[in-house]
């Protein structure tokens, strides 16, 4: 054992018996479940000490702090920081205008070359409230000719359609 890591022992241990007697202390106060739970909270440092798990946490932590200070003091970090905020803000700028030109370009589709608009077929219905398109009667979707080797489900389209489904 290094003694990095030994040193962590008296700490862990004391972090452990101070938790142990809050549980105590709790059990006695707000009951068993209470007491339970401070327990299980009070064996976690001697367990991270004893699996190695600490060293792994202490790792991670000196290393995201040691990013963070590279961070704010680097200026060629910063400018790494930037070229990526410039990329950001072209792909939402991109994403804007490609939005924009699909829309331009049904807009053209349903209108003709001519920029006059089409004729309202009867897929297209009046909005009521709540945005929705009001039901005149007839179906959104026509159905596709019927072929012969439907027969077999002619019966299920028969009730399907008397049901209103299509």
């Amino acid at each position: 054992m290094s003694g990095q890591i030994a040193t962590w022992f008296p700490l862990c241990v004391g972090l452990t018996v101070v938790g142990l007697v809050f549980s105590f202390l709790a059990f006695r106060r707000r009951g068993a479940a209470a007491g339970m739970r401070t327990a299980a909270w009070a064996l976690l440092p001697l367990a991270a000490y004893l699996t190695g798990a600490l060293q792994a946490l202490w790792t991670i932590g000196t290393t995201i702090v040691g990013f963070v200070t590279s961070l704010v003091f680097s200026p060629l970090v910063w400018a790494g920081v930037a070229v990526a905020g410039v990329s950001v803000v072209l792909f939402v700028a991109s994403g804007v205008l490609r939005g924009r030109a699909l829309s331009r370009d049904g807009e053209r589709r349903k209108g003709g070359r001519g920029g006059k608009e089409a004729p309202a077929g009867p897929a297209e219905a009046p909005a009521v409230a709540g945005g929705r398109p009001a039901q005149t009667g007839k179906p959104a979707v026509e159905a596709p000719a019927k072929r012969k080797s439907d027969d077999d489900f002619s019966d299920i389209e028969d009730i399907l359609r008397r049901r209103g489904i299509k």
